[in-house]
């Protein structure tokens, strides 16, 4: 019996899979024992041809070059980051290792056990497939990397041949997006740009996205902002105690006309006051559900200054690849039935030593584990191994996830809500007064949820009461809110349907069903894309379309591509090519035309400039010599950098620096100038891990296994250089 050569998306999860296996072998791209060979990717080592890697003339962008669509797809080796005209030398070296070892006479069999998704079966497929094998190819499908469901995976493998409709589903997704935007982003560039620079950028998922922060931003434009009017009066109870009344007639209580409250108010004076009605309602409120993706990008970004969705995203995905988490790229929020006693071996596990022990108890319920309510994979939840060190980023992802699972087996929070009718004579309308007393705090002390209570004095029906005091108050109507990424993600998630509860079934089935714009895995990078293009910008957490963007919306003449509708059938279609419901051939069909005639639209739109990009060239400063090459070292966007980069050279200081971000301080014009010209700089103002504010002397140097560098701190004097503080 031969071994089995094992391809996982990246060398982490490989890591993973060697340790369960127990192999300590490590090779130069691969891991090797007894039975099996684990070797990765590093996500896409193959990409799709470029335009001109079928056609020369397609190398300069003409008009006349375009609708184009290949007649048959074809990949290379992905390109080099900084230079698309080269290959990436480490996916090269590592297609070869791969290749080698599936040749080889006693490997028998290939698994591929990249992610279990759309992206994950095309990066696993398009590497196998490339090289044409005569082997057996099966397919390894795990929600998480913990030993035990690698151990119990390697039992269950799936013939690859039966993921097919997942890889017509990816396959789908990556020519349709490669054929609008290579053809509409070439053509509206053409069309509407003036000056050569960054492309005018156009995608399937973009556009919407860039619409609905559009919508929402001309929506708070021309909202023209209107008084109303509230009266409210003051009662006293029998005992002497007091509560308020908002006045209502026919359900109503803001009123346009301050007039007619101004005659009730007259009508109150000396008038007797009665209780005509008390409801006391006991009310449970249940935990809200298990995260999915979009809920804990929402929850994330909205509770924490300066998180993103995209960065939720890779600390999650992180934590999921160090098997603390179970797969993060999910749509659903709640659990398979299979998984009953693993959730109940992890809850075990968390609960140890927690300060809500005992009221934490495992219960098998329908609003935690429920088939129907699954799409491929189960809602977010911690694995059973405990972290033993996290940093601080995936210490908040982390307990998000963790504290929400742990909620679903707290007792269920309940209160108990009064409402208080008091009508006063001869006035046609009501007083109504609700108060709230939380009576079992639950779930709500996991999620640190403070219960505001707001207890009413005890009255019953008919009980007389004074009016003491009553106010006429001016409210104006505000416009809605601009969107933060947590509102976006929502209308992403749900392709526009508004949705009062966000627990409704309505909702969940919406989401389930694959109507929306993007998938959970997307959304974060589109975004992302749509902030660094240039199209939107970001204000606190707010998200507000930039000049450019509001230009690309009221210009580009293809309506479609910015219609939540569409955009929402088209990914909808690719969710029942996974269910074998569409055929790839019929919406590959239907893309093809569209693109066609989008480009031919373009083509005979009225002239117009979108974007007009600055050509004359500013000389860029020099902050010194760069130490690894000696040419200039310049600002860029997100850091001080070499000039000659284009030329491969990695010298660089980003202004996120994270070891700098760590002391609470970024890289200053000063600072980056006295380190280039000294090899040391004094800094003044870090902040200590205790918060305690001191001074050092940092130096910026490479590390001697590769052309990275590193800081280092001294706090020895040295005479003669500058502080910077």
């Amino acid at each position: 019996m031969g071994k089995v050569c094992i391809l996982t998306e990246k060398p982490s999860v490989a890591k993973n899979i060697a340790d369960a296996l127990k192999i300590k072998g490590k090779k130069d791209g691969y891991y090797e024992g007894n039975d099996y060979i684990i070797t990765w990717a590093f996500g896409h080592l193959l990409q799709l041809y470029d335009a001109k890697d079928y056609e020369p003339e397609m190398k300069t962008w003409k008009m006349e070059n375009f609708p184009f669509i290949p007649e048959k797809f074809r990949y290379k080796v992905k390109t080099n980051p900084s230079n698309r005209n080269l290959k990436d030398a480490g996916a090269e070296k590592q297609l070869k290792t791969i290749y080698s070892l599936f040749k080889r006479s006693d490997v028998d069999a290939i698994i591929s056990a990249c992610d279990y998704d759309r992206e994950g079966q095309i990066i696993g497929d398009t590497i196998i497939y490339h090289l044409k094998l005569n082997k057996p190819i099966f397919r390894l499908l795990l929600n998480e990397w913990t030993p035990e469901e690698v151990l119990k995976g390697l039992k269950n493998l799936k013939r690859n041949d039966e993921l097919k409709p997942l890889r017509d589903a990816g396959i789908s997704r990556q020519w349709s997006d490669w054929v609008i935007g290579i053809n509409l982003t070439s053509v509206a560039t053409l069309k509407y740009q003036k000056g050569k620079g960054q492309a005018l950028n156009i995608g399937r998922v973009l556009l919407p996205t860039l619409k609905i922060v559009y919508d929402r931003d001309q929506e708070i434009k021309n909202f023209v902002p209107e008084n109303y009017f509230k009266l409210t009066a003051t009662f006293k109870t029998l005992a002497n105690e007091l509560y308020q009344g908002v006045y209502i007639e026919e359900k109503e209580e803001k009123f346009k006309d301050p007039s007619y409250l101004q005659t009730i108010q007259q009508a109150l004076q000396g008038k007797l006051s009665k209780i005509i009605d008390k409801q006391i309602e006991h009310k449970k409120e249940y935990p809200p559900f298990l995260f999915n993706l979009t809920n804990l990008q929402g929850t994330i970004t909205s509770k924490y200054k300066g998180w993103t969705s995209d960065k939720v995203l890779k600390v999650a995905q992180s934590l999921y690849e160090k098997k603390y988490i179970t797969y993060p790229r999910t749509a659903s929020v709640v659990l398979e039935e299979s998984l009953v006693g693993k959730a109940q071996k992890v809850l075990e596990n968390l609960k140890k030593g927690h300060p809500y022990e005992n009221e934490i108890t495992f219960k098998k319920s329908k609003r935690i584990f429920d088939n129907s309510k699954v799409e491929s994979h189960s809602a977010i939840i911690p694995t059973y191994l405990i972290p033993k060190s996290l940093t601080k980023d995936e210490e908040i992802v982390y307990e998000a996830i963790k504290n929400r699972f742990l909620a679903q087996f707290m007792p269920i929070a309940e209160h108990e809500e009064t409402r208080i009718l008091t009508k006063a004579e001869g006035i046609p309308g009501v007083f109504y007064t609700q108060g709230k007393v939380q009576m079992i705090e639950g779930w709500k002390k996991i999620e640190q949820i403070e219960s505001k209570d707001k207890v009413l004095p005890f009255v019953k029906i008919n009980d007389p009461v004074e009016i003491v005091h009553h106010e006429l108050t001016t409210h104006v109507t505000k416009p809605p809110k601009h969107h933060t990424e947590k509102t976006l993600l929502r209308v992403m998630e749900t392709c526009g349907k508004n949705f009062q509860d966000e627990e409704s079934e309505e909702m969940l089935s919406s989401i389930l069903s694959g109507f929306s714009i993007g998938t959970p895995a997307t959304r974060a990078e589109t975004i992302k894309k749509l902030k660094d293009i240039g199209y939107i910008t970001v204000k606190d957490k707010s998200l507000l379309c930039t000049e450019l963007g509001k230009r690309l919306v009221e210009t580009f003449p293809v309506p479609e591509l910015f219609d939540l509708e569409f955009t929402g059938r088209l990914e909808k279609t690719l969710a029942d090519i996974e269910k074998q419901k569409h055929r790839r051939e019929d919406f590959l069909e239907i893309i093809f035309d569209f693109t066609k005639k989008a480009v031919e639209k373009i083509k005979t739109d009225r002239d117009v400039t979108i974007h007009e990009i600055d050509t004359t060239k500013k000389e860029k400063e020099s902050f010194g010599n760069c130490p690894l090459c000696g040419y200039a070292v310049i600002e860029g966007q997100k850091g001080y950098g070499c000039s000659n980069w284009k030329n491969g050279c990695k010298f660089v200081i980003w202004k996120n620096d994270k070891f700098l971000a760590a002391l609470k301080k970024k890289p200053t014009k000063t600072m980056v100038k006295a380190l280039l010209k000294n090899g040391i700089v004094h800094v003044k103002g870090l902040t200590g891990k205790n918060g305690k504010k001191f001074d050092a002397f940092l130096r910026y140097e490479k590390n001697p296994e590769n052309d990275y560098f590193s800081w280092k701190m001294e706090f020895a004097k040295q005479k003669d250089l500058k502080d910077e503080r």
